[in-house]
């Protein structure tokens, strides 16, 4: 049945061999996938120290991001979606510590593989971040592609045990869209130098995503955004949400 739809995904955006091999492999490694843990104390903390500085490079640049107190909003969806976009968008309207899983990744490993070993790694440490920024009365933007409930559950538990707002951005745009965006980035013809996702990293992610059932706002990227621009600054002034 994976196999399946792996084929009709593939045929409807016009890779057949490509994607179909690519969904083929993931649910092959699924099957067969052993249990992976998470970093220890030790590694998280290592990890850590790495995500610190470079939160403080945007600081000396954003500043302390605390005048509206404590706020979270977490960006969802593929790549090629408009994630970034969306937070560079909102960062020159209400500047924010951006913790961008692409940005943290790259800190983190040198040639990232987007195996989920590392997903599991790098989330671990861009969630203990979170913890810190928000205590700390930060206005944070956590840039990641957030697939399934189980990842996105942290961060809500996160900013809810701190009784700190958040709102969720989920980003779409159409699949033709997707596809030059993500070949005009390995082409080099971009200036998002911090992402390596390409299209066969948009097939191998696309089937494990999970819809959204919070409370969240979509936006189409390849259209007008500032109806929801709008939104969520007034959300973080005042201390709201959807």
């Amino acid at each position: 049945m994976a196999v399946e739809a792996g084929t009709e995904l593939a045929r409807l955006w016009g890779r057949t061999n490509g994607c179909a091999l690519s969904l083929l492999v993931v649910w092959m490694r699924m099957a067969s996938a052993r249990e992976i843990t998470g970093p220890t104390e030790e590694e998280l903390a290592r990890d850590l120290a790495i995500l610190r500085r470079a939160i403080a490079e945007q600081r000396k640049e954003r500043g302390d991001c605390t005048d509206t107190g404590p706020f979270l909003l977490m960006l969802g969806g593929l790549p090629g979606t408009g994630k970034s976009y969306f937070a560079d968008q909102f960062c020159q309207r209400l500047p924010s510590l951006v913790v961008s899983s692409d940005r943290m990744r790259k800190s983190l490993v040198g040639k990232p593989e987007y195996d989920r070993e590392e997903h599991i790694r790098v989330f671990a440490a861009c969630h203990r971040l979170l913890e810190e920024l928000l205590e700390e009365g930060r206005r944070v933007i956590f840039d990641a592609t957030n697939l399934t409930d189980g990842f996105r559950q942290r961060a809500y538990d996160i900013a809810e045990g701190r009784g700190v707002p958040w709102v969720i951005v989920w980003c779409t745009a159409p699949l033709r869209v997707i596809r030059r965006r993500l070949a005009a980035r390995e082409a080099g013809r971009t200036d998002d130098y911090l992402s390596d996702a390409t299209w066969e990293v948009y097939c191998r992610l696309q089937p494990g995503t999970e819809a959204v059932k919070r409370p969240h706002l979509t936006v189409d990227s390849s259209r007008d955004i500032t109806p929801q621009l709008d939104r969520v600054d007034r959300l973080a002034r005042t201390g709201g949400r959807p």
